[in-house]
């Protein structure tokens, strides 16, 4: 397109824009609706109360926040145990209870026992 095709094409563009502009200044109810919010403004400066605060007065049931959306917690890290055998002396430092050598002293010399190696 030539520049002056796309001059024309913007100027027309803007003066249907500004024909629009006029008719919504000329329309009664959007100057009830800026006289509306400028009252309410006003008022709420006067009363030092935030729009989410008047929405919550006017309609307790909103389920509009006004805090962010927190992200889900992360769970919380696991401690790292540390059990040694009294029979062998070995040590094993372990977060979870699925370690091969920790299952296998729970099988040879029961649960409770190797519990009690815990320190």
């Amino acid at each position: 397109m030539s520049k002056i095709a796309e001059f024309k094409a913007l100027e027309a563009q803007l003066a249907e824009h500004i024909r629009q502009l006029d008719e919504m200044k000329n329309d009664d109810g959007l100057k009830k609706e800026i006289e509306f919010e400028t009252k309410l403004r006003t008022l709420m400066g006067e009363y030092s109360v935030s729009l989410p605060a008047i929405i919550a007065l006017l309609d307790p049931t909103a389920r509009r926040s006004t805090k962010p959306v927190e992200a889900k917690l992360a769970r919380k890290a696991r401690a790292v145990k540390r059990y040694k055998n009294p029979h062998t002396g070995e040590l094993i430092e372990t977060k979870g209870g699925n370690h091969k050598l920790l299952k296998e002293w729970k099988s040879e010399h029961g649960a409770q026992e190797v519990e009690s190696w815990l320190q």
